[in-house]
């Protein structure tokens, strides 16, 4: 269990397989993201589809509404949200992070104001692992203090410090629990309801744009394993695209190649096809479902507004190269109409083709690099210069 295994290599890109409680999934991949047990306008039966391997559920948010006891009174994550593939759950520390002004973050953890009853309520590593426990997901990310796009060395210090500390409690009573669990024990958060329970825990990487504190970063986390996967944080958060892309190349030589690399909350496509060309095997991300429900759809070509008034006549599909439901069955026209119409069906077609033109892309990645050689480097040239053609969104 927890296996991963590398089948491919073409530069530093990587394609392969990592073995989880709920089957396995192949990389590279892209993780819909199910903030409140559900993608945004897709059932199970959409994400299935569209071939979904692994979906993202939010600790933060699970824990506020309904509550990590009531879903697992009702058997657990997978059972609650209908979904019997594997499950990440975050941490909850970029929920928390987007708090600003509603939280106050020290050593022991983080207090904070509930965005549902506006209660008070805290979070420390060690309940951050409880909630995802009880929650009952295939992986486990630790707690982490998410700074920034930006942020001075001064922050990135302090929040690195902080981060490797909670590391350390998060891995502690991971531990606990577990054994607790193989033993049979009884207490709070054991699973007699959710059969054949087992999960893992992944640590994440902080220490803003600057490299010496990432480098600092992923060699004291690396002391504190073995780790099953490997998370980067703290990107996407406002830096420049090339701060983000220098931050991973710097990163790349040192992360271990024996486990999964997760790049997290980074999910546009030329983001995908310059993170995978520098070795990174998971992304998740809410951009695809959020820019589907405000119009926007990815393309091989580029971003399109299906709002513009120049898709009003147009009886072609949205995208003919792709297989989902929205090209197969759908004119540009119709979906235009819905749009400026204000029905719900075109938030759930437009969500759905850019969750399925991203596991695509993740597909494509994979052939191109089992081809081996310089081939990905070849087919992503290619790919930005189609794409880039109308401009990247």
């Amino acid at each position: 269990m927890f296996d991963f295994w590398i089948d491919s290599t073409s530069g530093a890109a990587r394609s392969g397989s990592l073995t989880l409680p709920h089957g396995t999934v192949e990389t590279p991949m892209f993780m819909p993201v199910g903030t409140q047990a559900t993608v945004r306008t897709l059932s199970p039966a959409d994400l299935k589809a569209v071939g979904a391997q692994i979906v993202l559920a939010n600790t933060y948010h699970l824990h506020v509404r309904p509550g990590e006891d009531v879903i697992a009174q009702l058997g657990g994550l997978h059972k609650f949200m209908a979904w019997e593939r594997p499950l990440l759950t975050d941490s909850g520390g970029f929920q928390v992070f987007s708090l600003e002004g509603f939280r106050k973050v020290d050593d022991d953890g983080v207090e904070f104001q509930s965005h549902v009853d506006g209660g008070r309520r805290k979070l420390t590593p060690e309940r951050a692992i409880e909630i995802q426990w009880t929650l009952g997901s295939d992986i486990a990310m630790a707690f982490d203090h998410v700074i920034p796009g930006g942020a001075n060395e001064a922050t990135a210090r302090d929040a690195l410090e902080r981060t490797l500390k909670w590391l350390q409690r998060c891995a502690k009573r991971h531990r606990e629990l577990t054994e607790r669990g193989n033993d049979g024990m009884t207490n709070t958060f054991q699973h007699s309801n959710i059969p054949s329970f087992r999960q893992t825990l992944w640590p994440i990487i902080q220490g803003g744009t600057l490299p010496a504190l990432r480098t600092e970063c992923l060699d004291r986390v690396m002391e504190l394993g073995p780790w099953t996967g490997i998370a980067i944080g703290g990107l996407s958060v406002g830096e420049p695209k090339d701060k983000m892309y220098q931050t991973i190349d710097v990163l790349e030589s040192r992360l271990p190649a024996t486990v999964p690399r997760y790049l997290m909350g980074v999910g546009f496509p030329a983001d995908l096809v310059a993170a995978v060309e520098r070795g990174i095997d998971v992304f998740d991300c809410v951009a695809p479902t959020r820019g589907g429900r405000n119009g926007s759809a990815y393309t091989p070509e580029g971003t399109v507004n299906i709002r513009n008034a120049a898709y009003r006549t147009d009886d072609g599909p949205l995208d003919p190269s792709c297989d989902c439901e929205t090209c197969t069955t759908y004119s540009r026209g119709y979906l235009r109409h819905l749009f400026v119409s204000g029905e719900l069906l075109g938030l759930r077609l437009l969500s759905l083709h850019n969750v399925r033109y991203l596991i695509r892309l993740a597909a494509e990645m994979r052939a191109a690099i089992q081809r081996g050689g310089d081939a990905f480097a070849t087919w992503a040239d290619d790919w930005r210069r189609r794409y880039q053609h109308t401009g990247v969104a």
